[in-house]
This record gives C-alpha cells, structure tokens and sequence, in this order.
C-alpha cells in the first residue's frame, strides 16, 4: 500500500513512475520525423490511471498505449513534433495527469531546435515490412540554404545491417543539395528496426553540426508459423490432446526437423516441398500437475529462414493415477 508520506507527497509518487522525465532531440531538418518514447510503470500495489495529458505547445503531439496500469503493468508515452510547420527553437512541456490512485502532475521536458536552412525529404528512412534476406534502399534528398561552404563530413550509423552512400548533387550560391541512399542488407535480424542515422556538418555550433535522421523497419522470417503460443487446453493425468500448427512460407520450402525439450510433446513433418505446412502436435499429460510450458522448435530449409520456435502450453489438473497396491 501506499505510505501515507507519499500520499502526502502525490507528484513524488507519480514521478517515480516514469523512466526519465525530459528529452533534448537538439537540432533537427524541417521535414524530419521526430519522436521520443517515455516508458511509465506501474511500481505500486494500486492500480494508477492517466485521465489525461496536455502540451504546452501545439508543435508536439503524443500517442499513450494504456491508461490504466496494475501492479508492474507498462505504458508507453510516444510524442511527435511537427518540424513542417513549426521552426526555430520549440520547447514543450507535457503535463500528465492522474487520477488514480491519487491527483497528481507530472511535467516532462521537451527540447528542440528546428532547423530552417536544412530539409530533409523524405523526414525519415521508412523499410516497412522487409523479408529476411531480402535487401532494400530508400532515397533521401538533404538540401540546405546559407553558407557557400557548407557541407556534410560524414554519416555516422552504429548498425552494422544498413549501409549509407552520400553523393553532393548541387553546389551553388549557398544552395547545396546532397543523395542520401540507405540500403538494408539482407543479413538483417528477424524483428523491428528503429535507429538513427546521424548527418555531420561543418556548422560551427556543435549543437547544429550534426542533424538526426530517423531509421524503421520490420524485418519478417521468410516463414511464419501459427499460432503461436499453442494452447492445449485443460487436461486430465493420462489424457492425449493433439493440436494443429501452420507454418507458411513464401516459396516452398521442406521440414527437417521438429524437436521439444519436453518428451510429451511429439509432432514430425512428411519431407514435402510446399508453401503450407499443417503438423499436427501431440501432448500426453503425465502425473505432474499445474501447468505445462515447452517451445517446439521447427527447423527448415528455407532461404533465410531462421529456426522457428512455437510456445506450447498446457494445464494438467486432477489427481494423478495410484500405484496398484502389492
């Protein structure tokens, strides 16, 4: 429960919640897409509810994942600033409001500067969804108005799946022009993409030499299989459960192995090629009691694929079967 020296203190208890309370995006391109992620969780007993939030600045807009938290729950606080229609230095707070447990404000800190003389087009490096082994680029244009001898030293990326490749197109009277290609390769891990591409300037201000660009994606396994968990039920000691999984590819492909960690659970495919697989799984409840989980692991010979895992769960309940007596 909480202490009544924290209710007492209500911003305190609230402000504990969150994983930081501000955030510098420094100097930005017009165009570019900028967004931050505040984490808040729920570290107390009591539920906690968000009845609202505001923005002291119609440049920054935000997007929560839940309202209501229980005990160790997760939301995430996504905010945007407009950089089209906004310049210059935009600083915003955003005022969280809780009702539950108890009133309180929590004030997070944005700062930014929006940059006139840059632009990036597109603001951000947009993969979408991208199958594993598959490569893909995406073009930008950076283009800047004012100093003659203006230029971008280099392009910094710590992910060592994208490559970058900077040409200068134009170069007059203070207008430069610069083709920024970016390129996934196709040794991308199976999963969601998002990082930062960073422009370094010969801008004299430290805090505008260098300009951030966003990166997204969502890279796919080139099979899928569903569903996943696999769900099998309430048993009895003794009782056999059989459940169908499918796994889909884009081309087709041959099961070589099936295996769990768990002798209880048994499934094999038939050495086909094809696009769909149907593998029927099988469970035998034993006398343990409570519930059961196990990951079947599905390997394949399809390009690029990796090992697919499916969680399987079971609840076995009832009295597990007597030993005959002597």
């Amino acid at each position: 429960m909480l202490s009544l020296a924290v209710r007492a203190s209500a911003q305190e208890w609230a402000v504990k919640m969150f994983d930081r309370t501000s955030h510098d995006f420094g100097s930005v391109a017009r165009g570019a897409k900028v967004d931050h992620t505040f984490t808040i969780e729920n570290i107390y007993e009591e539920p906690a509810h968000i009845a609202s939030i505001r923005s002291s600045c119609g440049c920054a807009t935000t997007k929560l994942s839940r309202n209501r938290l229980t005990t160790w729950q997760k939301a995430e606080l996504t905010t945007s600033v407009d950089t089209r229609n906004f310049l210059g230095r935009k600083d915003a707070t955003l005022t969280v409001i809780f009702d539950e447990p108890f009133p309180a404000e929590v004030q997070l800190q944005l700062y930014c500067y929006i940059r006139s003389d840059v632009v990036v087009q597109p603001g951000s490096v947009q993969f979408g969804s991208v199958r594993r082994g598959e490569s893909l680029e995406r073009d930008l244009t950076i283009s800047y108005a004012g100093r003659n001898d203006w230029r971008i030293e280099r392009v910094l990326c710590t992910n060592e799946h994208v490559d970058i490749t900077l040409d200068e197109l134009a170069r007059h009277r203070g207008q430069v022009t610069y083709a920024l290609q970016v390129k996934l390769k196709p040794d991308a891990p199976v999963g969601y993409l998002k990082d930062t591409l960073t422009l370094v300037t010969n801008d004299d201000n430290p805090k505008a030499a260098r300009v951030p660009i966003e990166v997204e994606g969502v890279v796919t396994s080139a099979v899928t299989v569903r569903p996943s968990p696999l769900m099998l039920g309430v048993l009895q000691p003794g009782a056999t459960v059989t459940r169908q999984v499918v796994v889909h590819g884009n081309t087709a492909f041959r099961v070589l192995e099936i295996e769990s960690d768990d002798s209880r659970i048994t499934a094999a495919g038939n050495g086909e090629a094809k696009k769909v697989h149907v593998i029927p799984v099988s469970f035998t409840a034993g006398n343990e009691l409570g519930q059961i989980s196990s990951a079947l692991r599905i390997v394949t010979d399809a390009p690029g694929a990796d090992r697919l895992s499916v969680e399987v769960q079971a609840m076995v309940v009832g009295q597990p079967a007597q030993k005959p007596k002597d």
